[in-house]
């Protein structure tokens, strides 16, 4: 059986966090210390607060909206309806997202599960 499109939008998906990205930096950057501490530092550090980020955040896509929180509380909504485009860049190792609202633009690192992001965002905001 396959579910409709009425079936998904009343759902809520929250994405489970990916360190994918956090650990690979974390781990390019021990060896970087060692010839340019600074930049191999500056790395490491980015690694960790991208860590931190896929901790503690979480993303849930509701009905209308896609929802950012950070434990209980909600930090930001972004309406469906306010969105223009959406890509994921680098299909073959998803490291960005991209979506375009009426007023603004919003790069965001994939520190969650890039195969449920992408159905979620096929299934709520088609791209035209």
């Amino acid at each position: 059986m396959t579910k409709t499109y009425a079936q998904y939008a009343a759902s809520t998906v929250e994405l489970k966090p990916s360190y994918n990205i956090p650990v690979v930096l974390v781990i390019a950057a021990i060896p970087l210390i060692l010839v340019q501490p600074i930049v191999g530092g500056a790395i490491a550090l980015f690694g960790l607060f991208l860590m931190f980020q896929a901790v503690t955040l979480r993303l849930q896509f509701t009905a209308t909206d896609l929802d950012i929180y950070r434990g209980e509380k909600l930090i930001r909504r972004f309406p469906y309806q306010e969105w223009q485009n959406w890509r994921i860049f680098w299909n073959g190792v998803p490291i960005l997202f991209y979506f375009k609202e009426v007023k603004s633009i919003h790069f965001l690192p994939i520190i969650f599960d890039p195969n449920t992001l992408k159905t979620c965002l096929e299934e709520r905001c088609p791209r035209i």
